[in-house]
Formats: structure tokens, C-alpha cells, sequence
């Protein structure tokens, strides 16, 4: 009965001592860039936390990025086709460019590598270099950290 009771005590007290803390770390955006490079073209599957620092729009996408300048190597861009700018728009009340500046997030789906063309007025020239994309497709792929329900 005693070997009962010390079990049960232990089995109460391992209980109580396991919370739950979700920590993310931050994943490295140049360890994705690699992966990205590494196996281009088909991109790199996974799920990335990243700091969101700036964002803006060209042409009917937006892009969030982990850089104020988005051409830095260092920078991972998160990128948002039409349907998903105007369903995050409805649920946070504002453009997306703008929300996520500052916020925490967590992105399931493909670094890619993408190739980005140098434009001499207004043409594409033979000069390019590469940014790494991360393209959601569906909202469900993209939750902010921290976020208060």
C-alpha cells in the first residue's frame, strides 16, 4: 500500500512539474537560404519562424520580409499571393504589408530560391541576382506568435 501511494505522489508531482512553454527560436535565414540554394530548384520544405521587419507590394503580391532591405543576403521573404492578402486583410483589419511589421511568425512551407532580373529602363536586362521566397498559398500556413485571441 505504501509502494501505492509513493507511485501516486510521484505520478501528481511529474504532473504538475511539466508545463507547456512554447518557446520558438528564431530560425536562422541563412541556414535557409542554403537549404534554399542546396535544392533549388525545388526549394527547401519546412517550418521557419521569422522576425518580420519590413514589408510592401509589387504588382498584385505582397511581400513580408526579415530585412529592411529587401535585397540584403540575408533576407528571407515571405511572399503573399492576392487570395491570401485579402483574407489576412478581412481577418486583421488592415493590409498585410502593414500588420505583420514587427510581429513574430511562424511559416509552414518551401524556401525557394528565385531568380530577380535587373531592369535598365524599364527591360529586363542579362544582369539578376537570387532572393529566397517562402509563398503561402493558404493562411493556415502562416501563424503569428504571441498573438492574442
Amino acid at each position: 500500500m505504501k509502494n501505492i501511494v509513493f507511485v501516486f505522489i510521484l505520478v501528481l508531482v511529474g504532473c504538475t512539474s511539466t508545463t507547456s512553454h512554447s518557446t520558438h527560436t528564431l530560425s536562422d535565414t541563412m541556414d535557409i537560404i542554403k537549404a534554399a540554394a542546396d535544392s533549388a530548384p525545388n526549394g527547401a520544405p519546412g517550418t521557419y519562424t521569422l522576425q518580420i521587419v519590413a514589408g510592401g507590394s509589387q504588382g498584385k503580391f505582397v511581400y513580408l520580409n526579415t530585412e529592411e532591405d529587401y535585397r540584403d543576403q540575408r533576407a528571407v521573404t515571405v511572399a503573399l499571393p492576392p487570395s491570401v492578402i485579402s483574407q489576412l486583410s478581412v481577418k486583421y483589419g488592415m493590409p498585410p504589408q502593414d500588420y505583420f511589421i514587427g510581429k513574430k511568425i511562424v511559416v509552414n512551407g518551401k524556401a525557394q530560391r528565385v531568380k530577380i532580373r535587373l531592369l535598365s529602363q524599364g527591360r529586363p536586362t542579362s544582369k539578376y541576382y537570387y532572393q529566397t521566397h517562402i509563398r503561402v498559398m493558404d493562411i493556415s500556413q502562416l501563424t503569428i506568435l504571441d498573438e492574442q485571441a
